[in-house]
């Protein structure tokens, strides 16, 4: 079992350690918020929940970011004042959180931080499998709902992966996607793909409690070394000499971050909308 430190004890950062602990995927969940007894009275609360809920996780609550050394992957949430970890603040804190953490790995949970994974591996040297963003999975699952509803089936019948930047160039590859084992393009008409796309960028961004879910859902990947696909924001690969900017990307996750990234074969049309995502 894995430790890990959630900076920010806002809502997302609050609703995130609860989930997470519900999971039983960590030994130790570190709430750290420089606010008060913010996080301390948040981990409290979920910690008084173990005995009904049925976790052993064991969840603290600190003013002091110092409490992150050790973690093994530490998240950057939302502030319970001032909103989610970004811009120069963000860059501040993720500088001091890989100074004290050499190697840990470092997932941005919030909706807005697109920017700083990018900037954190290109500025600040942080190895881009180490440092990801998981708030595109959350836009994920708002895909499988609306295709379930669309069919009236069933979220978990549902099986697609997502690409691009979010909300306004975002890539399904519908050729790959099923629906109840069904092939998504024999199940869903061209008109119902297009709504459903069409639809996507109003729910840019989620909620913290989906933002929660997927961050919760890439730490348990880590921990528990799973297969299954995560969607992800992942700084670009410029050893070559490529320009690109992060992008949502399909991943494997394991106890080093990033393991492998699994892209689709999409066609024509699908690799033109990708390739226009990628542009700086």
């Amino acid at each position: 079992m894995i430790d890990v430190a959630i900076l920010g004890a806002g809502e997302l950062g609050g609703a995130l350690a609860h989930r997470l602990a519900r999971t039983n995927a960590a030994a130790t969940i570190r709430l750290v918020d420089e606010t008060g007894r913010v996080a301390a009275g948040k981990a409290l609360d979920i910690a008084e929940a173990a005995p009904i809920e049925g976790f052993a996780t064991a969840v603290s609550g600190s003013t002091d970011a110092i409490a992150a050394a050790g973690a093994d992957v530490i998240v950057l949430a939302d502030r319970s004042t001032g909103g989610e970890w970004q811009d120069d603040d963000g860059l501040l804190m993720l500088k001091r959180v890989a100074q004290q953490r050499s190697g840990a790995i470092i997932v941005c949970a919030g909706a807005a931080q697109r920017d700083l994974v990018e900037r954190g591996v290109g500025e600040l040297g942080i190895t881009r499998t180490q440092l990801f963003g998981s708030a595109p999975g959350a836009l994920a699952a708002a895909a499988h709902a609306l295709i379930a509803l669309e069919m009236n089936a069933s979220p978990r019948d549902v099986a697609l992966t997502m690409l691009g930047v979010p909300p306004g160039q975002i890539v399904i590859p519908w050729d790959e996607a099923s629906i109840g084992g069904v092939s998504a393009t024999r199940a869903l008409s061209a008109p119902a793909r297009r709504r459903i796309i069409e639809r996507l960028p109003a729910l840019w961004p989620p909620g913290p409690y989906a933002l929660a879910a997927a961050a919760a859902q890439v730490v348990e990947s880590i921990a528990t070394r799973s297969r299954r696909l995560s969607i992800c924001f992942v700084a670009p690969d410029r050893s070559a000499g490529t320009r690109a900017r992060t992008a949502a990307l399909p991943v494997r996750l394991d106890a080093q971050g990033i393991a492998e990234i699994v892209m689709p074969d999409l066609n024509a049309h699908d690799r033109v909308l990708m390739d226009n995502a990628l542009l700086l």
